[in-house]
């Protein structure tokens, strides 16, 4: 039980962002949809691209339109159930309220007021890609025995999982805990198959060093968690930090041209919250938060109805957005948050 809820302001700014990047043209506009309510309560579950999507034809770009004053929340990740967020038509922007009393008077008397703890909203779905922020793993260079490797298991054992005792060799100083993962596998440009974009590894398990590696013996490690079992031979990379993001979505800066190079989970297709693996990354200035369209190439047809063969070129017909969660040099992954057809491995990737 708490007094009230904290509006505690994260550390990134909106009010910053929302001067550099967020900042709309006027003929970019936001605009309303077309049944966008006056005011929506927020239930829990709800997301705020969700609830932008009630009062905007684009609700990506929901960090444009909200309005932040010294008397109203300052940060829409700290939106709770209960609250009301109302539209102001005539600026066409919205802004948290609430709902007291009887036909707006609010009766005061003494009395303590408590509420149970509610977490509040996200911008997306994080239960949908918590397990991507460190997984899956991408590097740029092939399988090598001089990376970290698993190289036995306690007791003899042929496999292991949560709680065994696992050894590895060839483990560095710089952390105790450890991602196990299959050796990765090559990541193909869907464009050109030859050209390599990385290698893609199966992430397997977490370990600790319980004894490090010393007098020419391997390092003893405690499995900590497993989605598969440990075999020999598995590699390791140091574990990275499983951070929840707080970042709104916006555009790229620059012009991304790119394609989906890999469904996670090795799917034909991939739909609404599908984790999608494309081939841009750092190299055209992706990070994360960046939102791309996703586009399905018609192709072209050959048009003979006045007597010759015309090579007709379809347009592309855009089946989804994709929210980038991750990024490595020349692969990004990212969430599907919208999607109005299946998405295929050579789909186009665009802004937005």
């Amino acid at each position: 039980m708490i007094k009230a809820f904290s509006r505690t302001v994260l550390g990134l700014s909106l009010a910053v962002m929302a001067t550099t990047v967020f900042a709309a043209d006027a003929a970019d506009k936001v605009q309303l949809a077309d049944n966008a309510p006056d005011s929506y309560v927020v239930k829990k579950g709800d997301t705020l691209w969700g609830i932008s999507g009630i009062f905007l034809k684009t609700p990506w770009r929901w960090p444009e339109v909200w309005k932040m004053n010294q008397d109203e929340i300052r940060n829409p990740h700290l939106i709770y159930p209960g609250q009301v967020v109302v539209l102001d038509r005539n600026s066409g922007t919205l802004s948290m309220g609430r709902q007291v009393g009887v036909n707006g008077v609010e009766k005061l008397s003494p009395q303590i007021y408590s509420k149970d703890v509610v977490s509040p909203i996200a911008s997306i779905p994080l239960d949908a890609i918590r397990p991507f922020l460190t997984e899956p793993l991408v590097s740029e260079t092939e399988d090598s025995p001089l990376e970290p490797t698993v190289v036995a298991i306690d007791q003899e054992r042929v496999i292991a999982g949560m709680g065994d005792v696992i050894y590895g060799k060839n483990l560095t100083e710089e952390t105790d805990t450890w991602h196990v993962y299959r050796r990765a596998k090559a990541l193909k440009d869907p464009v050109n198959p030859k050209n390599i974009l990385g290698y893609e590894a199966q992430y397997v398990a977490t370990a600790r060093v319980s004894v490090p590696a010393k007098d020419n013996k391997a390092a003893e490690m405690r499995v900590l968690s497993s989605k598969h079992e440990i075999v020999p031979s598995d590699r390791m990379l140091p574990a990275g930090k499983s951070e929840l993001l707080a970042i709104p979505p916006h555009a790229p800066m620059s012009g991304v041209t790119a394609a989906v190079a890999s469904i996670y989970g090795g799917v034909e297709f991939g739909g609404k919250n599908s984790v999608i693996a494309v081939s841009a990354g750092k190299n055209m200035g992706l990070e994360p938060g960046h939102v791309l369209a996703i586009s399905r190439n018609n192709g072209t047809e050959i048009y003979r109805g006045d007597g010759k063969a015309e090579v007709i070129n379809k347009p592309d017909t855009r089946t989804g957005l994709l929210y980038v969660f991750r990024v490595f040099n020349r692969v990004a992954y990212g969430l599907v948050m919208d999607a109005s057809g299946p998405v295929r491995i050579g789909d186009k990737v665009a802004n937005p």
